[in-house]
Parts: structure tokens; C-alpha cells; sequence
């Protein structure tokens, strides 16, 4: 990857305060003001003994990861391709894989980061521990990091212009936000819309960083779905990715 396209999109990113605050910032406020309400702070048995506070990080850390994949990344990908960077790029030594690679380690480096931001705020402000599995919680974030990207690839795929992207995104966006458990955790769902949102990857992704958070080794089967979905949506990109 060439580091001078890498810091180029960097600076860029910083340059957006609406990016900024939706994805570094907007999941942690929103955990915040969720914890501030004093039944989020209560042992709910529907929950397993959890409070739902508790609960909710795992979400926050979702949904930087679906703010970043699917919002973000096809903006900047789009907004490239339509102001004809990429088209240009072909006549340097710097080719347009560069400066896609470049863009999703930004969007993938600020959602990472945006989750560290909760789990520590969650820790602090609301005394929620940290995962008490680690290594198989930070297994199940880089694979759901690795299915928002993949996913956010295939939208900036079928999308010629700005526009389309953000009406594609926000088709995904709010299946996505239900299937991550944003309005209602997965553990609360009735058994069989449990088990239809668990074969998407936010959905497997919420149940995997649940578990590991609970301190036991993420299912195989979430961490297989969330593998597979990678598979499928970064084969669709490559297939459909138009660089003109």
C-alpha cells in the first residue's frame, strides 16, 4: 500500500466533521445517554442477569463498524470515482487499488477505534467489565470489521454516483442497525427472528461479542457466518467494482 495515499485519505477523513462524529463519536454518546436512563442500570432477566447497559456495548461497537461500512466507505469511494480520481490515478505509478486499500484502513482504523472509545467509557461511566474472553472477542471485531468493509465494498460497487451510494446505504443501513440489535438486542428477540437475524453478519456479529464478552469463546457458527459473508460480499465487489 502507498503510505502517501494512505496519509492523503487520513487527512481527508479528519476533514469531515460529519464522519468524524458518526463514526468515532456518535456510538459512544449514544451508549451514554442510553446508561443515563436508571433501567438500563438494572439486572434484566430477559437478558440473562445482564443490565442492558451492558448489553448495549456491544452494539455501539457495531454500530461504528455499520456507520463506517456501509455510510462512509461508499461516499468516499463514489465521490472518487464520480470526481474522476480514479480515473486519473490510472496515468501515475499509484494505482486505484492503492487508494482503495488506503480507504478501507481508514474507515476500518476509526470504527476500531470508535470501539475501543465505548468499551472504555462503558468501563468508567458504567462500570461494565471488559470482555473476559479477549482473544475471542477481538476475533469476532475483526471479522465483523472485515464484513462491514466487504459490505460497504459491494454498495460502492453498485453505485455510479453520490447519490445512489447514500440511497443504497441507507436501504442497508437500517436492516443492518435491527440486525446488530440496536432497538432490540438479539438475546431478546423471539427464538425464530433470533435465529433469521443471526445468519446476517451483524446479527452473528452482536451474538459472537456477546458471548465473548460473557466470557465464553464466540459460537463457531457466528464466527463461520461472519467468515463467509466476508467471503461472499468481497467476491461480489471484486466482481461488480468499477473503477471509471
Amino acid at each position: 500500500m502507498n503510505t502517501a495515499v494512505l496519509r492523503t485519505e487520513f487527512r481527508l477523513f479528519r476533514r469531515e466533521p460529519g464522519a468524524v462524529f458518526w463514526i468515532f463519536l456518535f456510538p459512544t454518546l449514544l451508549l451514554v445517554i442510553l446508561g443515563s436512563i436508571p433501567s438500563f442500570r438494572e439486572a434484566d432477566e430477559s437478558l440473562g442477569g445482564l443490565r442492558p447497559v451492558d448489553a448495549y456495548v456491544p452494539i455501539a461497537v457495531l454500530i461504528a463498524l455499520i456507520m463506517s461500512g456501509v455510510q462512509a466507505l461508499p461516499q468516499a469511494l463514489t465521490g472518487h470515482r464520480e470526481r474522476g480520481i480514479l480515473r486519473r490515478m490510472r496515468l501515475t505509478p499509484v494505482r486505484p487499488s492503492a487508494l482503495l486499500s488506503a480507504q478501507m484502513v481508514v474507515q476500518g482504523t476509526v470504527a476500531l477505534a470508535s470501539a475501543l472509545l465505548a468499551l472504555v467509557v462503558g468501563r468508567l461511566a458504567f462500570d461494565v467489565t471488559f470482555p473476559e474472553q479477549p482473544a475471542g472477542y477481538l476475533l469476532a471485531l475483526l471479522l465483523a470489521t472485515t464484513s462491514a468493509l466487504a459490505l460497504g465494498s459491494v454498495v460502492s460497487a453498485l453505485s455510479r454516483t453520490t447519490k445512489i451510494a447514500s440511497a443504497i446505504g441507507t436501504a442497508v443501513f437500517f436492516p443492518m442497525m435491527f440486525c446488530a440489535g440496536v432497538w432490540l438486542p438479539v438475546q431478546e428477540m423471539p427464538h425464530t427472528l433470533a435465529r433469521a437475524v443471526q445468519l446476517t453478519p451483524f446479527g452473528a456479529a452482536a451474538r459472537a461479542l456477546g458471548e465473548a464478552a460473557a466470557g465464553h469463546w464466540p459460537g463457531w457458527g457466528h464466527l463461520g457466518v461472519l467468515a463467509l459473508w466476508t467471503v461472499l460480499l468481497t467476491a461480489g465487489a471484486a466482481r461488480w467494482f468499477r473503477w471509471e
